[in-house]
């Protein structure tokens, strides 16, 4: 679902994800994780209609271990990596660079927008150099698990991509930030939300036709499947919803990587279905229905409006909690970083910091908003391929399985951990759910397809 990982602002803080994520489109899996390449499913795709599948999500021993082991080291990289980043802001603020980069742009013009020119890059470059080691422990992780197959030489252009991207979105953040703070010291906090607000909007719209395919490359889908985009479109008219052909897309993400996925851009003018090429080889039609009937539920469920209002929500409450807490750490440490008061450009790195700090500690609420609507869409997905989909709980669940495996998806992972790093559902839980949602007993009724 890409409006999740397009939500780069909203999910994080505007101004630390535009350093830490560096714009790059975000290569999620369904289960919440990064999608590893492939390892061979527990039964070929084409058997998908044939055999029984697991009443449980299951995998093979050896497969079952290697998923446990990636799993325990992403989630350490990931808390390992919050820290890093972490300590990377109280270096720059211990190092007084944001002071020294101050000066070098107020000695380059007494101008305001050339020092910010001068300063914003500055800043961004640097904190991005200091971060770069946890970048490439990610994709190390990636490559040795199986998660890559993108050479070096490959990620190493795409960071570089993201790099200009961040630097082009960073500089317009900090320009809107230092204005509002300068003319009002109070109140900055709701102004910089109003303002940035725009700026989120039009990311998440030029984002499929413009920041992607710096990335990935996308073919219509038609020309090359027309028997699956009509089996498509009967999904589309059972859901009452008008997506048509030309705004279905293959993504070549097998140069990249070989999980599964499909995903949901844009919107307005620019909304669009994305269908990995990994997912097309790999899944039958069926399967295939089954994930696009869940990425059109995110539409026909509103899910991309109503997250982004409430992710904003949020979003105005820690940049309300970051206002109080900068001040107090300025009113104890400024002097001795060097930083005169919070409109001066070398308290960009404590805002950073502050805020970086509250978007960690927020992750669980913005993740528990996620993996109810991605709960909502699976169970949209079973509604409309009812009838549609012979066999549709059957031909979810091997997805799930097979997706599982070839994705090395935690089979058992902790409450805790659910509760604080996954987006979506686990995969445990959701076969368990595509096993019990039966709404269609006497008595009972669909909640979305009647």
């Amino acid at each position: 679902m890409s409006f999740r990982r397009s939500s780069l602002a909203l999910g994080a803080c505007l101004l630390f994800i535009s350093i830490a994520s560096l714009t790059l489109p975000a290569q999620t899996e369904p289960s919440g994780q990064t999608p590893p390449p492939g390892q061979p499913a527990q039964s070929s795709p084409a058997t998908a209609g044939t055999e029984q599948p697991a009443k449980e999500f299951t995998l093979p021993p050896d497969k079952y271990q290697k998923a446990v082991e990636y799993s325990r080291a992403k989630y350490t990289h990931y808390f390992v990596n919050a820290l890093y980043g972490i300590l990377v802001l109280v270096l720059v603020l211990a190092w007084k660079l944001g002071p020294k980069y101050r000066d070098w742009a107020e000695k380059a013009s007494a101008r305001r927008f050339v020092q910010l020119i001068v300063y914003a890059p500055l800043m961004l470059l640097t904190i991005s150099a200091l971060s770069a080691p946890s970048d490439v422990w990610d994709e190390w992780l990636a490559r040795k698990y199986g998660l890559s197959v993108q050479s070096w030489g490959s990620w190493a252009g795409d960071w570089l991509k993201g790099m200009v991207l961040s630097l082009v979105i960073f500089t317009v953040l900090v320009w809107i930030l230092y204005g509002v703070i300068r003319r009002s010291p109070r109140r900055w906090w709701f102004y910089f939300w109003l303002a940035s607000l725009p700026v989120l909007l039009f990311v998440l719209f030029i984002g499929p036709v413009v920041i992607e395919p710096m990335f990935f490359k996308f073919t219509p889908l038609q020309p090359k499947h027309p028997e699956l985009v009509a089996e498509i479109e009967k999904i589309v008219h059972r859901g009452g919803m008008e997506i048509a052909p030309h705004r279905m897309y293959e993504m070549n993400a097998s140069t990249k990587l070989t999980g599964l996925n499909a995903s949901v851009s844009g919107f307005g003018s620019s909304k669009r279905v994305e269908v990995w090429d990994t997912t097309l080889a790999k899944a039958t039609t069926p399967e295939i229905l089954i994930v696009f009937g869940h990425e059109m539920g995110h539409y026909v469920l509103h899910h991309i409006p109503k997250e982004i209002a409430i992710e904003a929500f949020l979003l105005l409450i820690l940049l309300y909690l970051g206002f109080r807490a900068a001040n107090w750490l300025l009113a104890r440490r400024g002097i001795s970083w060097g930083i005169r008061d919070v409109g001066d450009w070398a308290s960009l790195p404590a805002l950073v910091l502050v805020l970086t700090v509250l978007t960690f500690l927020a992750t669980p609420a913005f993740n528990s908003v996620s993996r109810y609507f991605e709960h909502e869409a699976d169970r949209y997905a079973l509604e409309v391929t009812h009838g549609v989909v012979s066999d549709a709980r059957d031909a979810a669940i091997h997805y799930f399985q097979i997706s599982g495996a070839i994705n090395l998806a935690d089979p058992d992972p902790s409450p805790f951990i659910v509760f604080w790093f996954f987006d979506h559902p686990s995969r445990p839980q959701r076969i368990h759910f595509i096993l019990t949602y039966d709404p269609w007993r006497p008595g009972e009724s669909p909640r979305y397809l009647k």
